[in-house]
């Protein structure tokens, strides 16, 4: 047996003294110290996400919504077609002039809506979840992101989106996608560039 093979079992035999249930052990392990936040959740959202740089608007219902991404739209000079995910299909969008197609976005799709699964308060980032009905790409690729937060989807912390995420899917999805505002780097001459290598710009509509 190798050097390489002696490893190996030693560790497999370690794993299985102490067992293999990674659930349990997370919920075993202690949660670090976690900063009180004062206020309203959603309107720290709201104060965070727009530090990101990120677009905020806030509709009372979801009917609301093909009107704000309109308007949007079209103070920004925007092309009103574009891609979202399944669940947001049936909204009003072509009375607002707005053509959507549900799938995964492509290379030349330059707007894409979806929902998330929780947006974070303390930094105002949003959690997605990557599924079928769910594609990553179209958070990804257009230049373009308006993102559908529900208030009652707003946690505090990134603990509290961890533990929302195991009590409501229990297994975790091949990706988690985390969205801190538009992409951005700031590698050349350590200039911020937005929109290096995802959308230039993000727009969440906050419904509740």
């Amino acid at each position: 047996m190798s050097a390489r093979d002696n490893i190996l079992a030693r560790i497999g035999k370690a794993r299985q003294a102490a067992g293999h249930d990674i659930e349990s052990e997370i919920r075993r392990h202690p949660c670090g110290p976690v900063p009180p936040l004062a206020g309203d959740l959603a309107s720290r959202f709201d104060e965070q996400a727009v530090k990101l740089s990120s677009d905020v608007a806030h509709a009372g219902t979801i009917t609301e919504i093909p009107g704000i991404v309109a308007q949007y739209l079209r103070q920004h000079d925007l092309p009103r077609k574009g891609v979202c995910w399944p669940v947001l299909a049936p909204y009003d969008w072509r009375s607002a002039g707005i053509d959507l197609q549900a799938r995964g976005a492509r290379g030349d799709d330059m707007l894409g809506i979806t929902g998330a699964f929780v947006g974070i308060a303390e930094t105002g980032t949003l959690m997605l979840l990557s599924g079928p009905d769910t594609p990553a790409t179209v958070s990804l690729l257009p230049e373009t992101h308006v993102a559908v937060l529900g208030t009652e989807r707003i946690v505090a912390t990134m603990e509290q989106a961890w533990d929302r995420l195991r009590l409501e899917h229990g297994a975790l999805p091949r990706a988690v996608n985390f969205i801190s505002g538009p992409s951005r780097t700031a590698d050349i001459e350590q200039t911020v560039t937005l929109g290096a290598h995802g959308p230039y710009r993000v727009l969440i509509i906050i419904v509740g």
